[in-house]
């Protein structure tokens, strides 16, 4: 089966784009399941309900979440009620929500894992132990990780840690996709980063005057996002669904 990992969808430029294009991608690349990281679709940071709906009605199965996840209080229920939208599970066990789904497709199941790293980010519990306790409890042999982390020696050691025990771990946060897609020895899928669904002449998808002024003046600015021309980074995993098992990893950009 082909299943598509979407980066940081930005704002509703990011969401607009990502209406306009994945379903001709999901047709030509005969995608079985979307799963997209949301946690900045709503414009200035965070999730709010109507960019997720916006994001499921656009295509999407499963949308992944990261440090932005609470930014947005008016979310907070969806994430109780909306067991396609995952939080970190590393997350405090009083955070709303849940970070783990399996995905229940008719002829077989997919387990989607949500994780937050600890490097340079806001303190969550250890991702290694979560992901232990989480694979513990059973999890169906087709599951993927969204590691949504700053370092990537982070990500990859998270990697090789979980190899031969997931299909595949894509990590998010950065936008900007790196050039590192490969099947690890064990069987598991992996990029660093899967980069960002938003504006190309941007920093991290804000426009570079505003992120310029920061940098040279460190006195506190306003990040408004950039606009049109955008590009859409995600990559697609190709897994046996006999042995859960990533058969090749395909990175894409769609512009």
């Amino acid at each position: 089966m082909n299943i598509l990992a979407i980066g940081d969808v930005v704002g509703s430029v990011g969401c607009r784009f990502l209406r306009a294009h994945l379903p001709a991608l999901k047709k030509w690349k005969s995608v079985d399941m979307v799963i997209a990281n949301g946690e900045n679709s709503a414009d200035g940071n965070g999730i709010t309900p109507a960019s997720a709906e916006y994001l499921f009605q656009s295509g999407v199965d499963v949308i992944t979440t990261g440090n932005h996840t609470f930014r947005r209080r008016e979310a907070y229920p969806m994430f109780d009620s909306c067991e396609t939208l995952l939080r970190p599970a590393n997350c405090h066990a009083s955070a709303p929500g849940r970070g783990v789904l399996v995905y229940d497709m008719g002829r077989v199941q997919v387990g989607v894992v949500n994780l937050l790293g600890v490097v340079y980010m806001d303190y969550a519990g250890n991702p290694f132990d979560t992901a232990d306790r989480l694979l513990g409890q059973g999890l169906p042999k087709i599951t993927l990780v969204d590691m949504h982390a700053e370092a990537t020696g982070e990500k990859k050691s998270l990697a090789y840690y979980l190899d031969g025990r997931v299909s595949a771990l894509f990590g998010t946060h950065t936008h900007v996709q790196t050039a590192d897609e490969c099947v690890l020895p064990g069987g598991t899928g992996y990029i660093s980063d899967l980069g960002m669904t938003g504006p190309i002449h941007s920093v991290l998808g804000v426009k570079p005057q505003l992120t310029i002024e920061r940098m040279r003046t460190h006195m506190p600015v306003r990040f408004d996002l950039a606009g049109d021309p955008c590009q859409m980074d995600c990559a697609l995993f190709a897994i046996d669904e006999k042995t859960g098992k990533t058969i090749s990893v395909e990175r894409i950009q769609v512009k």
